[in-house]
């Protein structure tokens, strides 16, 4: 008979998202795994299969939190503007801690059609999430009527990722702002 489970599934997992956001998924060993998640191997194994499904929960864990800080962001403040102002501010302020979203991509491109599901789903349901701010901003006049909400999600999703590999690169804080400040100028 197989024991219970002794451990916290979603610690586990947040261990295992620190090692591979700073190691990606060729650099983190089966032992940095286990220390970060304060598990055995066997526990690792029985509860996640291998290391390439561990990785896979990782990121869709990571993900899901990413984006629930991303709609958050959104619907907050006055105006839609403001919503979509506090999410790139909060990009800028975290983009010096490595994005396991973007460092997946950057290692896999679109070569494992699993990774490729997982980004396609939290994709689009954050570009969902951005486009529905954009026609909420443009009825407010605050974002130009004649550009496309879709595109502008899609303008946005590529400059979060592109402000998160300059903080990762070393970029400084007035950088990372000045960056955030030419996104939103191109919306006016």
């Amino acid at each position: 008979m197989a024991r219970p489970r002794e451990f916290d599934t979603d610690a586990a997992l947040d261990g295992a998202i620190t090692v591979f956001s700073e190691h990606g998924y060729e650099g983190s060993s089966a032992q940095m795994l286990v220390d970060a998640m304060g598990i055995g191997r066997q526990s690792l194994y029985a509860a996640f299969g291998d290391k390439w499904q561990l990785y896979c929960a990782a990121v869709r864990r990571y993900g899901m939190g990413e984006c629930a800080a991303h709609f958050e962001a959104l619907r907050s403040g006055a105006r839609a503007i403001d919503g979509i102002g506090a999410m790139l501010r909060r990009v800028v302020e975290t983009a010096a801690t490595p994005c396991l979203g973007v460092g997946s991509t950057c290692e896999f491109g679109a070569s494992r059609p699993d990774l490729v599901d997982i980004h396609a789903a939290l994709g689009r349901t954050l570009h969902m999430a951005i486009a529905s701010r954009m026609r909420d901003a443009q009825r407010e006049g605050d974002v130009a009527a004649s550009l496309d909400p879709e595109a502008l999600a899609q303008f946005l999703i590529a400059n979060i990722a592109g402000i998160r590999v300059a903080g990762r690169g070393g970029a400084d804080r007035s950088t990372l702002a000045a960056l955030q400040e030419m996104v939103m100028r191109a919306l006016r």
